[in-house]
């Protein structure tokens, strides 16, 4: 990167190397670094906890292939059309196209369905994971940095981003003019919030709380930072990340306040009785 007038320069081309037909991308690197530090970071607080962390590698396997699975379908159902004319692109994720929301609840379903079978603990199996999560989503979103496949609305910031590279993944429209750097505004809001998750991992008895509040605070800011995206209304004059974030939001809030009163309330009438 190198500073350019109403902006910095990107010029990196997002494919480390070819080899014949193979090639290596930085997203996709991002990815498998970013999903094995999350991973690293789970088994650490499944130790932590006292959990089995044999048991819960392989609970995490089936919950990352199942975040990837939801994480690709929430992409293609965004951009239809584009797989409709394209369909032989519907399986290149090395190359970009991963959704985070999909990923997250693809993920939590798999893990839900593994954790009833195998009898575990699914909310605190949700709070082991919640850390690596917020881990995993910081390194992936570099790949979106140097892919240019998260790209924002064009913005006069000195900061603004110019992509060069002809192979970036951003519209051709927006490429060579400055815009917002999306991916960089989310990893500095995940840093802020994994800062403070992990000082309450420690503070928060309730099962299930961990995972609640992280929820809370990354739809929050996603919601907010998406206004600075450009892509297609989704819904009520929102775009799909913005809706499906407002959505957790608003399931994320009452739960907490359930685990944190309701739960508590009773634990105590129990033992009072």
């Amino acid at each position: 990167m190198q500073d350019y007038v109403g902006g910095i320069v990107i010029g990196i081309d997002p494919v480390i190397f070819r080899l014949g037909p193979v090639s290596l991308r930085w997203y996709g690197l991002m990815i498998a670094l970013g999903l094995t530090a999350g991973l690293y970071l789970a088994l650490r607080e499944a130790r932590r906890k006292g959990l089995d962390e044999d048991v819960v590698y392989s609970g995490a396997l089936w919950s990352i292939l199942g975040g990837i699975v939801g994480a690709r379908l929430f992409h293609v159902v965004d951009k239809l059309d584009f797989y409709l004319q394209n369909p032989y692109l519907l399986i290149s994720v090395g190359q970009g196209g991963l959704a985070i929301w999909g990923g997250v609840l693809g993920g939590l379903l798999a893990a839900t369905v593994y954790a009833r079978r195998r009898g575990l603990p699914a909310l605190r199996l949700a709070d082991v994971a919640a850390p690596g999560l917020l881990l995993g989503q910081m390194i992936g979103r570099v790949g979106c940095l140097i892919n240019g496949d998260s790209w924002g609305a064009p913005t006069s910031l000195p900061w603004g981003i110019v992509y060069v590279h002809p192979d970036a993944s951003l519209p051709a429209a927006s490429q060579g003019i400055p815009t917002h750097p999306y991916p960089a505004y989310e990893i500095l809001w995940d840093l802020l919030v994994f800062g403070l998750l992990w000082r309450l991992r420690g503070r928060l008895q309730v099962d299930g709380a961990l995972f609640a509040v992280y929820v809370l605070l990354y739809s929050a800011g996603r919601f907010a930072l998406t206004f600075v995206r450009e892509e297609g209304v989704f819904l009520f004059g929102l775009q799909q990340a913005q809706v499906v974030a407002a959505g957790a939001f608003l399931v994320a809030l009452p739960f907490l306040v359930y685990l944190l009163t309701g739960r508590s309330a009773g634990a105590g009438a129990q033992k009072t009785a």
